[in-house]
Protein backbone atom coordinates (compact mmCIF):
# COMPACT_ATOMS: atom_id res chain seq x y z
CA UNK A 1 0.00 0.00 0.00
CA UNK A 2 1.16 3.89 -0.75
CA UNK A 3 2.17 5.97 2.20
CA UNK A 4 -0.48 8.32 1.84
CA UNK A 5 -0.65 12.25 3.60
CA UNK A 6 -4.24 13.95 4.51
CA UNK A 7 -4.46 17.44 4.54
CA UNK A 8 -7.01 20.33 3.70
CA UNK A 9 -5.79 22.22 0.81
CA UNK A 10 -2.83 20.70 -1.51
CA UNK A 11 -0.46 23.02 -3.80
CA UNK A 12 1.48 21.97 -6.68
CA UNK A 13 4.32 24.10 -7.37
CA UNK A 14 6.41 25.64 -4.75
CA UNK A 15 7.34 28.86 -6.59
CA UNK A 16 6.15 32.67 -5.69
CA UNK A 17 2.43 31.70 -6.75
CA UNK A 18 2.52 28.65 -4.24
CA UNK A 19 3.96 29.61 -1.36
CA UNK A 20 2.15 32.54 -1.33
CA UNK A 21 -1.03 31.20 -1.32
CA UNK A 22 0.16 28.59 1.10
CA UNK A 23 0.81 30.93 3.95
CA UNK A 24 -2.35 32.81 2.89
CA UNK A 25 -4.31 29.91 4.22
CA UNK A 26 -2.11 28.83 6.49
CA UNK A 27 -2.90 32.60 8.01
CA UNK A 28 -6.18 31.56 8.25
CA UNK A 29 -5.57 28.44 10.17
CA UNK A 30 -6.40 26.13 7.33
CA UNK A 31 -3.80 22.90 6.20
CA UNK A 32 -2.02 23.36 3.82
CA UNK A 33 0.77 21.41 1.96
CA UNK A 34 2.79 22.07 -1.15
CA UNK A 35 3.95 19.60 -3.37
CA UNK A 36 7.26 21.00 -5.53
CA UNK A 37 8.47 18.65 -8.14
CA UNK A 38 12.32 20.57 -8.36
CA UNK A 39 14.61 19.95 -5.50
CA UNK A 40 14.53 23.64 -4.97
CA UNK A 41 11.43 26.11 -4.29
CA UNK A 42 11.09 29.47 -5.38
CA UNK A 43 9.71 28.39 -9.27
CA UNK A 44 11.09 30.83 -12.18
CA UNK A 45 12.81 32.57 -8.83
CA UNK A 46 16.41 30.77 -8.16
CA UNK A 47 19.20 32.52 -5.58
CA UNK A 48 22.50 31.30 -5.59
CA UNK A 49 25.59 32.72 -3.21
CA UNK A 50 28.50 33.67 -4.93
CA UNK A 51 32.29 32.51 -3.45
CA UNK A 52 32.86 36.22 -2.39
CA UNK A 53 29.58 36.19 0.04
CA UNK A 54 26.98 37.66 -2.10
CA UNK A 55 23.62 36.38 -2.92
CA UNK A 56 22.42 36.43 -6.70
CA UNK A 57 19.55 36.21 -8.74
CA UNK A 58 19.55 34.26 -11.62
CA UNK A 59 15.67 33.95 -12.55
CA UNK A 60 12.93 36.71 -11.87
CA UNK A 61 14.58 39.81 -9.63
CA UNK A 62 13.17 43.30 -10.52
CA UNK A 63 10.68 44.94 -8.13
CA UNK A 64 8.76 47.37 -10.31
CA UNK A 65 7.95 50.91 -8.90
CA UNK A 66 4.01 49.30 -8.82
CA UNK A 67 4.55 45.90 -7.25
CA UNK A 68 3.35 46.79 -4.03
CA UNK A 69 2.71 42.91 -3.10
CA UNK A 70 6.63 42.10 -3.62
CA UNK A 71 7.68 45.18 -2.27
CA UNK A 72 5.42 44.34 1.48
CA UNK A 73 7.34 40.56 1.52
CA UNK A 74 10.58 42.19 0.83
CA UNK A 75 9.91 44.29 3.80
CA UNK A 76 8.35 41.13 6.23
CA UNK A 77 11.89 39.51 5.07
CA UNK A 78 13.75 42.26 6.61
CA UNK A 79 15.38 42.45 3.25
CA UNK A 80 17.34 45.27 2.02
CA UNK A 81 16.11 46.93 -1.34
CA UNK A 82 17.60 49.30 -3.55
CA UNK A 83 17.10 51.41 -7.03
CA UNK A 84 18.58 49.81 -10.02
CA UNK A 85 21.97 51.75 -11.23
CA UNK A 86 20.36 53.58 -14.56
CA UNK A 87 21.67 57.16 -16.30
CA UNK A 88 18.46 57.15 -17.74
CA UNK A 89 19.29 56.04 -21.91
CA UNK A 90 21.32 52.47 -22.27
CA UNK A 91 24.64 52.45 -23.44
CA UNK A 92 24.00 51.59 -27.31
CA UNK A 93 26.18 48.76 -28.86
CA UNK A 94 26.32 47.63 -32.45
CA UNK A 95 29.26 46.08 -34.57
CA UNK A 96 31.90 46.74 -31.48
CA UNK A 97 30.77 50.66 -31.92
CA UNK A 98 28.85 52.69 -29.55
CA UNK A 99 25.63 54.00 -31.09
CA UNK A 100 24.25 57.77 -30.63
CA UNK A 101 20.47 57.27 -29.14
CA UNK A 102 19.75 59.76 -31.40
CA UNK A 103 20.78 58.31 -34.58
CA UNK A 104 17.41 58.02 -37.34
CA UNK A 105 17.22 54.22 -37.16
CA UNK A 106 17.03 54.10 -33.67
CA UNK A 107 14.94 57.49 -33.10
CA UNK A 108 12.69 55.91 -35.59
CA UNK A 109 12.73 51.90 -33.36
CA UNK A 110 11.36 54.90 -30.64
CA UNK A 111 8.96 56.08 -32.35
CA UNK A 112 7.58 52.58 -33.56
CA UNK A 113 7.95 51.50 -29.68
CA UNK A 114 5.47 54.66 -29.01
CA UNK A 115 3.01 53.64 -31.85
CA UNK A 116 2.93 50.37 -30.44
CA UNK A 117 2.16 51.34 -27.18
CA UNK A 118 -0.56 53.62 -28.00
CA UNK A 119 -2.26 50.64 -29.85
CA UNK A 120 -1.86 48.46 -27.02
CA UNK A 121 -3.96 51.05 -25.29
CA UNK A 122 -6.62 51.56 -27.93
CA UNK A 123 -6.33 47.48 -29.34
CA UNK A 124 -4.79 45.83 -32.08
CA UNK A 125 -6.94 44.32 -35.03
CA UNK A 126 -7.65 40.60 -34.29
CA UNK A 127 -6.40 39.50 -37.56
CA UNK A 128 -2.89 40.33 -36.28
CA UNK A 129 -3.63 37.02 -34.59
CA UNK A 130 -1.65 35.37 -37.13
CA UNK A 131 1.15 37.48 -37.78
CA UNK A 132 4.78 36.92 -36.17
CA UNK A 133 6.27 39.29 -34.10
CA UNK A 134 9.38 38.98 -37.01
CA UNK A 135 6.85 39.71 -39.84
CA UNK A 136 5.86 42.82 -37.64
CA UNK A 137 8.77 44.39 -37.06
CA UNK A 138 10.64 43.30 -40.50
CA UNK A 139 7.46 45.38 -42.12
CA UNK A 140 7.69 48.63 -39.91
CA UNK A 141 11.70 48.55 -40.08
CA UNK A 142 13.40 49.28 -43.15
CA UNK A 143 16.77 49.17 -41.72
CA UNK A 144 19.26 46.75 -40.16
CA UNK A 145 19.71 48.80 -37.09
CA UNK A 146 15.88 49.58 -36.84
CA UNK A 147 15.23 46.02 -36.60
CA UNK A 148 17.84 44.69 -34.46
CA UNK A 149 17.12 47.60 -31.99
CA UNK A 150 12.93 46.35 -32.17
CA UNK A 151 13.67 42.26 -31.64
CA UNK A 152 16.32 42.85 -28.46
CA UNK A 153 13.74 45.51 -27.22
CA UNK A 154 10.96 42.99 -27.59
CA UNK A 155 12.67 39.55 -26.72
CA UNK A 156 14.74 41.38 -23.69
CA UNK A 157 10.83 42.36 -22.57
CA UNK A 158 8.53 39.23 -23.71
CA UNK A 159 11.39 37.03 -23.61
CA UNK A 160 9.60 35.24 -26.94
CA UNK A 161 10.21 33.61 -30.00
CA UNK A 162 9.65 36.25 -32.66
CA UNK A 163 8.50 33.81 -35.27
CA UNK A 164 6.10 31.69 -32.76
CA UNK A 165 4.29 34.47 -31.05
CA UNK A 166 2.03 36.97 -33.19
CA UNK A 167 1.80 40.29 -32.94
CA UNK A 168 -1.45 40.32 -31.74
CA UNK A 169 -0.51 38.07 -28.10
CA UNK A 170 2.24 40.66 -27.45
CA UNK A 171 -0.26 43.34 -27.66
CA UNK A 172 -2.27 42.32 -25.86
CA UNK A 173 0.43 41.15 -22.73
CA UNK A 174 1.29 44.77 -22.83
CA UNK A 175 -1.72 46.74 -20.62
CA UNK A 176 -1.30 44.49 -17.76
CA UNK A 177 2.33 45.17 -17.03
CA UNK A 178 1.43 48.89 -17.36
CA UNK A 179 2.65 49.48 -20.85
CA UNK A 180 6.13 49.48 -23.16
CA UNK A 181 7.49 52.28 -21.35
CA UNK A 182 6.56 50.63 -17.97
CA UNK A 183 7.79 47.41 -18.99
CA UNK A 184 11.34 48.95 -20.14
CA UNK A 185 12.12 51.20 -17.86
CA UNK A 186 14.32 50.94 -14.73
CA UNK A 187 13.59 54.12 -12.48
CA UNK A 188 9.80 54.20 -11.89
CA UNK A 189 9.03 51.19 -14.34
CA UNK A 190 9.35 47.32 -14.13
CA UNK A 191 12.94 47.42 -13.51
CA UNK A 192 12.95 49.45 -10.73
CA UNK A 193 14.40 48.21 -7.45
CA UNK A 194 16.31 44.65 -6.66
CA UNK A 195 17.02 43.21 -3.31
CA UNK A 196 20.21 43.24 -2.13
CA UNK A 197 19.88 40.01 -0.35
CA UNK A 198 18.20 38.39 -3.54
CA UNK A 199 14.99 37.26 -4.10
CA UNK A 200 15.84 34.01 -2.12
CA UNK A 201 15.14 35.99 0.98
CA UNK A 202 11.58 36.08 0.19
CA UNK A 203 11.62 32.35 -0.58
CA UNK A 204 13.10 31.79 2.40
CA UNK A 205 10.52 33.84 4.75
CA UNK A 206 7.90 32.11 3.19
CA UNK A 207 9.27 28.61 3.63
CA UNK A 208 9.85 29.57 6.89
CA UNK A 209 6.62 30.29 7.68
CA UNK A 210 5.08 27.27 6.49
CA UNK A 211 7.79 25.11 7.83
CA UNK A 212 9.36 21.67 7.02
CA UNK A 213 6.67 19.65 7.51
CA UNK A 214 4.36 21.67 5.13
CA UNK A 215 6.72 21.49 2.22
CA UNK A 216 8.10 18.72 0.23
CA UNK A 217 10.75 19.43 -2.66
CA UNK A 218 11.47 16.27 -4.94
CA UNK A 219 7.40 15.41 -5.10
CA UNK A 220 6.51 15.09 -8.92
CA UNK A 221 2.95 15.02 -9.44
CA UNK A 222 2.03 12.07 -11.87
CA UNK A 223 -1.83 12.37 -11.20
CA UNK A 224 -4.47 14.52 -10.00
CA UNK A 225 -8.22 12.60 -8.98
CA UNK A 226 -11.67 14.60 -8.33
CA UNK A 227 -13.52 11.97 -6.15
CA UNK A 228 -16.89 12.16 -3.91
CA UNK A 229 -14.79 12.18 -0.91
CA UNK A 230 -12.13 14.78 -1.86
CA UNK A 231 -9.15 15.03 -4.22
CA UNK A 232 -5.92 12.75 -4.67
CA UNK A 233 -2.75 13.12 -5.72
CA UNK A 234 -0.34 10.85 -6.80
CA UNK A 235 3.13 11.07 -7.21
CA UNK A 236 5.49 9.66 -8.94
CA UNK A 237 7.45 8.35 -5.93
CA UNK A 238 4.01 6.31 -4.99
CA UNK A 239 2.95 8.72 -2.43
CA UNK A 240 -0.58 9.75 -2.22
CA UNK A 241 -1.98 12.58 -0.70
CA UNK A 242 -5.56 13.88 0.11
CA UNK A 243 -7.28 17.08 0.15
CA UNK A 244 -10.52 18.45 0.14
CA UNK A 245 -9.23 21.00 -2.09
CA UNK A 246 -5.97 21.81 -4.65
CA UNK A 247 -4.48 24.86 -5.92
CA UNK A 248 -2.55 24.46 -9.18
CA UNK A 249 0.43 26.69 -9.80
CA UNK A 250 2.15 24.54 -12.83
CA UNK A 251 1.93 26.78 -16.18
CA UNK A 252 -0.40 25.08 -19.09
CA UNK A 253 2.23 24.08 -21.68
CA UNK A 254 4.09 22.21 -18.11
CA UNK A 255 0.88 20.43 -17.14
CA UNK A 256 0.81 16.97 -19.94
CA UNK A 257 2.54 15.35 -17.73
CA UNK A 258 0.35 15.68 -15.21
CA UNK A 259 -3.52 12.85 -15.98
CA UNK A 260 -6.39 14.57 -14.44
CA UNK A 261 -9.19 12.37 -13.60
CA UNK A 262 -12.08 13.31 -14.78
CA UNK A 263 -10.52 14.51 -17.79
CA UNK A 264 -9.55 18.37 -17.80
CA UNK A 265 -12.31 20.08 -19.75
CA UNK A 266 -11.90 21.00 -23.72
CA UNK A 267 -11.00 24.60 -23.29
CA UNK A 268 -8.56 23.72 -20.71
CA UNK A 269 -7.37 20.81 -22.73
CA UNK A 270 -6.86 23.57 -25.52
CA UNK A 271 -4.96 26.23 -23.40
CA UNK A 272 -2.53 23.69 -22.90
CA UNK A 273 -1.71 22.39 -26.81
CA UNK A 274 -2.13 26.01 -27.35
CA UNK A 275 0.36 27.88 -25.18
CA UNK A 276 4.39 27.63 -24.82
CA UNK A 277 6.73 28.65 -22.04
CA UNK A 278 8.66 31.37 -23.18
CA UNK A 279 12.85 31.27 -23.63
CA UNK A 280 14.92 32.78 -21.81
CA UNK A 281 18.79 32.52 -21.01
CA UNK A 282 20.20 34.44 -17.88
CA UNK A 283 24.21 34.96 -16.80
CA UNK A 284 25.03 37.07 -13.92
CA UNK A 285 28.88 38.29 -13.84
CA UNK A 286 30.25 38.62 -10.61
CA UNK A 287 33.27 40.75 -9.83
CA UNK A 288 35.14 42.25 -6.24
CA UNK A 289 33.76 45.81 -6.96
CA UNK A 290 31.49 47.28 -9.81
CA UNK A 291 34.65 49.10 -11.17
CA UNK A 292 32.63 50.59 -14.33
CA UNK A 293 30.54 52.75 -12.34
CA UNK A 294 32.30 55.73 -14.08
CA UNK A 295 31.96 54.61 -17.37
CA UNK A 296 28.89 52.39 -17.65
CA UNK A 297 25.38 54.09 -16.82
CA UNK A 298 24.41 50.78 -15.65
CA UNK A 299 22.36 49.71 -18.91
CA UNK A 300 23.47 48.40 -22.14
CA UNK A 301 21.72 47.01 -25.51
CA UNK A 302 24.17 45.04 -27.47
CA UNK A 303 22.61 44.57 -31.07
CA UNK A 304 25.27 42.16 -32.31
CA UNK A 305 23.92 38.28 -32.05
CA UNK A 306 23.28 37.01 -29.63
CA UNK A 307 20.90 40.27 -29.02
CA UNK A 308 21.11 41.19 -25.35
CA UNK A 309 20.37 43.22 -22.53
CA UNK A 310 23.46 43.87 -19.45
CA UNK A 311 22.59 45.64 -16.64
CA UNK A 312 24.21 46.55 -13.61
CA UNK A 313 22.28 44.64 -10.67
CA UNK A 314 24.76 45.93 -8.03
CA UNK A 315 23.73 47.19 -4.80
CA UNK A 316 24.90 51.15 -4.55
CA UNK A 317 28.12 50.89 -2.64
CA UNK A 318 31.09 51.72 -4.48
CA UNK A 319 33.18 48.70 -2.54
CA UNK A 320 31.34 46.11 -4.28
CA UNK A 321 31.01 43.19 -4.55
CA UNK A 322 29.72 44.09 -8.48
CA UNK A 323 27.36 42.07 -10.37
CA UNK A 324 26.67 42.32 -14.23
CA UNK A 325 23.47 40.93 -15.51
CA UNK A 326 23.33 39.38 -18.91
CA UNK A 327 19.72 38.58 -20.49
CA UNK A 328 19.29 36.67 -23.48
CA UNK A 329 15.38 36.21 -24.82
CA UNK A 330 13.87 34.49 -27.56
CA UNK A 331 15.48 32.02 -30.66
CA UNK A 332 19.22 33.89 -29.72
CA UNK A 333 18.65 32.08 -26.22
CA UNK A 334 19.10 28.68 -27.61
CA UNK A 335 21.79 29.59 -29.74
CA UNK A 336 24.04 29.48 -26.78
CA UNK A 337 23.14 26.10 -25.66
CA UNK A 338 25.64 24.33 -27.72
CA UNK A 339 28.48 26.92 -26.67
CA UNK A 340 31.03 26.25 -23.57
CA UNK A 341 30.24 28.69 -20.29
CA UNK A 342 34.15 29.89 -20.53
CA UNK A 343 33.09 30.63 -24.44
CA UNK A 344 29.56 32.29 -23.82
CA UNK A 345 31.38 34.10 -21.08
CA UNK A 346 33.69 36.00 -23.81
CA UNK A 347 30.77 36.25 -26.43
CA UNK A 348 28.16 37.88 -24.65
CA UNK A 349 30.67 40.78 -22.21
CA UNK A 350 32.94 41.35 -24.93
CA UNK A 351 31.60 44.05 -26.45
CA UNK A 352 32.21 46.05 -23.27
CA UNK A 353 35.52 45.79 -23.83
CA UNK A 354 36.09 48.87 -25.41
CA UNK A 355 34.05 50.97 -22.92
CA UNK A 356 35.26 49.26 -19.79
CA UNK A 357 38.94 47.14 -20.53
CA UNK A 358 39.45 43.40 -20.70
CA UNK A 359 39.20 43.20 -16.87
CA UNK A 360 35.69 42.86 -17.84
CA UNK A 361 36.33 39.60 -19.47
CA UNK A 362 37.73 38.51 -16.18
CA UNK A 363 35.39 38.09 -13.24
CA UNK A 364 35.33 35.75 -10.02
CA UNK A 365 32.83 34.53 -10.99
CA UNK A 366 30.40 33.03 -13.56
CA UNK A 367 26.80 32.38 -12.61
CA UNK A 368 24.46 31.15 -15.77
CA UNK A 369 21.20 29.74 -16.57
CA UNK A 370 19.22 28.59 -19.86
CA UNK A 371 15.46 28.47 -18.26
CA UNK A 372 13.89 27.43 -21.22
CA UNK A 373 16.02 23.80 -20.61
CA UNK A 374 14.87 23.89 -16.68
CA UNK A 375 12.92 20.40 -16.43
CA UNK A 376 10.43 21.92 -14.40
CA UNK A 377 9.77 25.58 -15.00
CA UNK A 378 10.40 24.98 -19.13
CA UNK A 379 11.33 28.21 -19.55
CA UNK A 380 10.20 32.00 -18.94
CA UNK A 381 9.24 34.79 -17.83
CA UNK A 382 5.61 32.97 -18.74
CA UNK A 383 3.79 30.81 -20.91
CA UNK A 384 2.14 32.92 -24.16
CA UNK A 385 -0.02 31.54 -26.76
CA UNK A 386 1.44 30.22 -30.04
CA UNK A 387 0.64 32.15 -33.17
CA UNK A 388 -2.64 32.05 -34.35
CA UNK A 389 -4.33 30.96 -31.08
CA UNK A 390 -6.23 33.18 -28.74
CA UNK A 391 -6.87 30.43 -25.65
CA UNK A 392 -3.68 31.65 -23.49
CA UNK A 393 -4.20 35.86 -23.47
CA UNK A 394 -3.34 37.51 -20.50
CA UNK A 395 -4.46 36.81 -17.97
CA UNK A 396 -4.83 33.52 -19.01
CA UNK A 397 -8.36 31.03 -18.22
CA UNK A 398 -8.50 30.70 -14.18
CA UNK A 399 -11.99 29.17 -13.42
CA UNK A 400 -11.90 26.58 -10.83
CA UNK A 401 -12.95 22.81 -11.90
CA UNK A 402 -14.70 21.19 -9.35
CA UNK A 403 -12.13 21.72 -6.58
CA UNK A 404 -9.51 22.41 -8.53
CA UNK A 405 -8.32 26.04 -8.45
CA UNK A 406 -5.80 27.34 -10.66
CA UNK A 407 -2.59 30.60 -9.91
CA UNK A 408 0.43 31.39 -11.63
CA UNK A 409 1.89 34.43 -13.05
CA UNK A 410 -0.02 33.86 -15.97
CA UNK A 411 -3.56 33.73 -14.87
CA UNK A 412 -2.98 37.37 -12.84
CA UNK A 413 -4.74 40.91 -13.77
CA UNK A 414 -1.92 42.68 -13.01
CA UNK A 415 1.93 42.41 -14.00
CA UNK A 416 1.35 38.66 -15.50
CA UNK A 417 4.96 37.34 -16.29
CA UNK A 418 6.18 39.09 -12.88
CA UNK A 419 7.05 37.80 -9.79
CA UNK A 420 4.22 40.47 -8.61
CA UNK A 421 1.56 38.49 -10.86
CA UNK A 422 2.62 35.60 -9.10
CA UNK A 423 1.90 36.55 -6.20
CA UNK A 424 -1.25 38.79 -6.84
CA UNK A 425 -2.69 35.27 -8.08
CA UNK A 426 -1.57 33.23 -5.01
CA UNK A 427 -3.43 35.52 -3.10
CA UNK A 428 -6.64 35.23 -5.27
CA UNK A 429 -6.50 31.56 -5.55
CA UNK A 430 -6.14 31.30 -1.29
CA UNK A 431 -9.35 33.55 -1.47
CA UNK A 432 -11.19 31.69 -3.51
CA UNK A 433 -10.81 28.61 -1.14
CA UNK A 434 -11.25 30.93 1.96
CA UNK A 435 -14.64 32.46 0.58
Amino acid sequence: MPSSTSTSVLVIGGGMAGLTAACELLERNIDVTVLEASHRLGGRTESIMTKIGSRIDVGGQWIGADHHRLKLLSAQAQSTTFKTHSNGLPVLIHRNRRLSPFRPSILLGVVVVGVFDLMCRIGVPRAWNKVSIEKAIATVAPTTTTRKFLEVLTTLSAATELANTSIYALANSVPPAGGVVTMLSAEGGAQDSLIAESVGSVVDMLAHRLGTERVRTNTRVSGIEQTDNGIVVRAQSGEEFRAAKIIVTVPPPMLSSISFQPPLPAERLTLQKNTQMGVVYKAVAVFKTPFWRNRFGGECIVLDDPPRGIFDSSSPSPDGPGHLCVLVGGSPARMLDEVSPQARLELLLSPLVPLLGPKILEPVGWHEKAWHRDEFCGGGYMAIPKIGTTEGLMPMPHGRIGDVHWAGTETAREHSGYIEGAIESGQRAAREIVF
